[in-house]
């Protein structure tokens, strides 16, 4: 009984060894298949640790999948923010980043939104120098990327930047260019934005705000043909 029992851990790794001969392409199929596994997640680890520094460098996939990446915001412009893009750091693989010159600066538009002039002073004040936020991809039109900007405000809250113009009054909705009408996402977005509308028309905030009667008065009178030959005739006797 003793010498069977002593037996018994031989057998086993007698057993194992026949399963692994008998399946060794299995084997060798769950190895390849773990190793090709490393390598795609070590791909698109590359991927998120690249620094991006024009907007074709963006892999389409990215764009594709509205990927969210982050940047540090240098100028606003009529075109639209002008943001360094800062990559994840990973210590682990850090040698296989590629290296990119750091004065390169993304064009991001607000998706879905034509801001007026007064939004764009608005973004220059809520906004300061070399400030974080954070960009989804939905499309890309030339150096241009559409896309949906949040920032941080307090700890636990962030501010959407496309929908807070809107709901100030301070721009229009347009077509989200990038995404097709077919995709979930555009009528899930282009629903948000035109909720933050509605609310700016509702309150009557910026564009939307009506005239008071005694500026449609004045306007009316400066419109009256009657009046505007006067002015003509008080100009002409000054001179």
């Amino acid at each position: 009984m003793a010498g069977q029992r002593g037996g018994e851990p031989t057998n086993c790794i007698a057993r194992l060894s026949e399963w692994a001969d008998a399946h060794l392409t299995l084997v060798r199929n769950i190895s390849t298949g773990l190793a090709i596994a490393g390598v795609i997640l070590l791909a698109r680890s590359v991927k998120l640790t690249t620094k991006f520094t024009n907007a074709l460098e963006i892999p389409p996939e990215f764009i594709k999948k509205n990927v969210k990446l982050r940047g540090r915001l240098h100028q606003i412009t009529e075109q639209g923010l002008q943001i360094e893009h800062v990559p994840i750091t990973l210590p682990i693989i850090s040698s296989f980043q590629r290296r990119w010159h750091s004065d390169g600066l993304l064009l991001i538009r607000l998706a879905g939104v034509a801001p007026t002039p007064s939004g764009i002073d608005w973004l220059k004040e809520e906004l300061k120098p070399a400030q974080m936020v954070w960009f989804q991809l939905l499309g890309r039109k030339n150096l241009e990327l559409d896309c949906l900007v949040v920032v941080k405000k307090g700890r636990f809250s962030s501010v959407c930047l496309n929908e807070e113009i809107l709901r100030n009054g301070l721009g229009r909705t347009v077509p989200i260019e990038g995404l097709t009408h077919e995709s979930q996402i555009f009528w899930k977005l282009h629903r948000r934005l035109l909720q933050a509308e509605l609310k700016a028309v509702k309150k009557s905030k910026g564009i939307w705000k009506e005239e008071t009667f005694i500026e449609k008065f004045k306007e009316r009178i400066s419109n009256n043909k009657y009046m505007q030959k006067l002015k003509q005739v008080a100009t002409w006797l000054k001179k």
